[in-house]
């Protein structure tokens, strides 16, 4: 075995890449597929273009480089969550286009559901929030749309799955319906403290058990690949959500590791081990993997606008040419010259979770420049974050010790220095950024002994810089005072208030 085989299928690419037993990528192929937005507010994805571009990624990445389907151990998945699928389980055709994670077409039903009295019920059993985020409503939505599509799920005749079910149900002919734990847990249906779906859920949601994939380890063999697509029959192994894979891609396996992904957006998840945490800070509580049966938890917060401020500055402004531009300009000027940057381009996420907001530029003087604000940028990326933390930690009742960062933006030096300065904690990034893929990679591995324990997994995880605070107290509390009431004045943008 030289390889794992992780398939990473994203929101707008679908990659495949090699991971020696070194922890190091030994190649990568990517394809880029289509976003559809039939209405605003809706974003749908064409299943069958998933599942080609997959299949194609992974064949590319073995021809490419050479490599054989007898050199690869396991196979590893890794996943957009959220997304729904639901197709005929005899023709494996999709019934409709697959639903987004950021689709909000069910904005309505989970308003109605909360009206109902369901809030609590959901909160207490999944750890979510009524959202259109989740995908419980989005089959919901399906099945009462789709002509046909509710008698022919309760007469047994369709399956459901987010984008992991989906894609092992094509590698394995229709031979298997499955999920795990991480995935299931962010689907409105399942309880995270039992461990199953909740049949009190499915109820109210109107949604036959019968769809439902079978919920397996994280890290386990669940089946094989049909031959004839990768060369041989290959062990599917691993599987988890993009932000649990990035976890443990990490090594955040002890209670209280915490790690963020600046992306587009912000993801931070702070692993809480075998205890469920339930949030009175506006956070969620998620299934961070299952490894043999059993379930370990984690806290999460997303924030909507993180990476995408530094787009913006690009695409709208025309401030820089490349987003890689942003440091270098930043760093022309010695701190923000009193002007702060809210990003609530698209409402404020956790733990303020208001739709409401908008982006605000505040404290412009006459000797403000695109320097300044571009400094402000950044720095509106790590203020969300502190918040975030500041959040994690009250619900967890322990002081985080390290931060442990991927994404994007995690390139940028200023970002980080200023981040650690402002959360006034050490923040440590990877030699190797790509930590959803080794996520999925490492719980392939794990199953089918291409590495021997975790304990071998931790040893491959190196730091490549260090960023450690140097801010003085009184400079942290006027930045952090200034970011208040910018965000004050973000708040509540789009309700009639005065």
């Amino acid at each position: 075995m030289r390889y794992i085989l992780a398939l990473d299928q994203g929101t707008t690419s679908s990659r495949a890449l090699l991971i020696d037993q070194a922890g190091a990528i030994g190649g990568v192929a990517q394809q880029e597929y289509k976003q559809h937005y039939p209405k605003p507010g809706w974003v749908e994805h064409d299943p069958q273009e998933i599942w080609s571009t997959q299949l194609a990624v992974a064949q590319a990445v073995l021809e490419d480089n050479d490599v054989a389907a007898e050199d690869i151990g396991a196979i590893g998945i890794v996943n957009q969550r959220e997304t729904t699928v639901v197709w005929d389980r005899e023709t494996g055709e999709p019934v409709h286009h697959a639903l987004v994670w950021q689709d909000r077409r069910t904005s309505g039903a989970c308003d109605a559901l909360r009206e109902a009295g369901h809030l609590e019920t959901f909160q207490q059993k999944t750890g979510l929030i009524l959202d259109a985020y989740f995908s419980g409503t989005k089959v919901a939505w399906i099945l009462e749309h789709v002509e046909g599509a509710r008698a022919r799920a309760e007469a047994g005749e369709l399956a459901f799955g987010t984008i992991d079910s989906w894609l092992i149900w094509n590698l394995t002919n229709g031979e298997k319906h499955v999920t795990d734990a991480s995935n299931a847990s962010r689907t409105l249906f399942f309880n995270i403290h039992d461990g199953d779906w909740d049949d009190e859920l499915l109820d109210i949601l109107k949604v036959p058990r019968s769809m439902l994939p079978e919920v397996v380890d994280s890290s386990g063999v669940c089946g094989e690949t049909a031959p004839d697509l990768l060369g041989a029959a290959l062990p599917i192994a691993g599987m988890a959500g993009d932000q649990q894979a990035a976890l443990f891609g990490q090594q955040c396996t002890r209670p209280g590791m915490v790690k963020n992904s600046y992306g587009t957006g912000c993801f931070m998840l702070l692993h809480t081990g075998e205890q469920a945490i339930p949030s009175t800070n506006n956070l969620l509580t998620t299934v961070a993997w299952r490894i043999d049966g059993k379930l370990e938890y984690a806290l999460e917060g997303s924030i909507f606008i993180a990476g995408a401020v530094v787009q913006w500055l690009r695409d709208e402004l025309g401030m820089i040419k490349d987003a890689a531009e942003v440091e270098a300009l930043a760093e022309t000027v010695e701190d923000n010259g009193g002007a702060y940057l809210v990003p609530a381009f698209a409402g404020l996420g956790a733990p303020h979770w208001d739709q409401y907001a908008r982006g605000v530029l505040v404290g412009l003087t006459r000797g403000t420049n695109k320097a300044h604000i571009a400094r402000a940028a950044l720095e509106g990326i790590a203020y969300q974050v502190m918040d975030l933390m500041a959040a994690m930690e009250a619900d967890a009742d322990t002081e985080i010790e390290e931060l442990r960062v991927d994404g994007g933006a995690a390139a940028n030096d200023l970002l980080l220095q200023f981040q650690s300065d402002m959360a006034n904690v050490p923040i440590a990034r990877p030699s190797i950024l790509e930590s959803t893929a080794l996520g999925a990679a490492f719980l392939a591995g794990l199953a089918v002994g291409f590495w021997p324990d975790k304990e071998a997994l931790a040893s491959q995880w190196n730091a490549e810089a260090r960023f450690k605070p140097t801010m003085k107290a009184d400079d942290r509390t006027r930045f952090q005072r200034g970011w208040e009431k910018a965000l004050k004045r973000a708040r509540a943008w789009e309700t009639d208030d005065e």
